[in-house]
């Protein structure tokens, strides 16, 4: 092999994790995704299983509204807020009043608009769950 410039001759060419024709079998493989934009497998037990009929879509819009997933009697702020408390606050803490609550969310480095809001949860309370945090603060909840 040979050396033109500063880069080693084939490098960029090949692969260092399979052979050529390992690199030309994968890349036939992802050929009919690429071009169709879905899944092109034979086994049918390799695709992702779609949602069931009847269940609701929970995917995200890139746009950033929620499609679905929404229960009844709440509103996506809310969902979304939930979700927030949620993320900072694991099991741990529970139950656990308003200053419990408030060093775990430190403990886990969540963002200060977190912790503003738990720093309005009413004091002498005992929190059992995330849902009753979310009640406390206003938030709507599931009917």
């Amino acid at each position: 092999m040979t050396e033109s410039g500063d880069q080693f001759a084939g490098t960029s060419a090949r692969s260092t994790k399979h052979s050529p024709r390992v690199d030309e079998e994968l890349e036939h493989e992802i050929q009919g995704m690429l071009k169709a934009e879905h899944a092109t497998r034979a086994q049918e037990w390799r695709e992702v299983e779609p949602v069931a009929e009847g269940d609701p879509d929970i995917t995200a819009d890139p746009a950033g509204t929620l499609v679905g997933g929404v229960p009844v009697g709440m509103t996506e702020d809310a969902v979304v807020a939930r979700a927030e408390l949620a993320r900072w606050l694991t099991r741990e803490p529970f139950p656990g009043t308003r200053d419990e609550l408030i060093e775990m969310a430190r403990d886990h480095r969540a963002p200060d608009a977190v912790v503003a809001e738990l720093e309005r949860l009413p004091e002498g309370e005992t929190f059992e769950r995330v849902g009753d945090v979310a009640r406390a603060l206003g938030y709507p909840t599931e009917t």
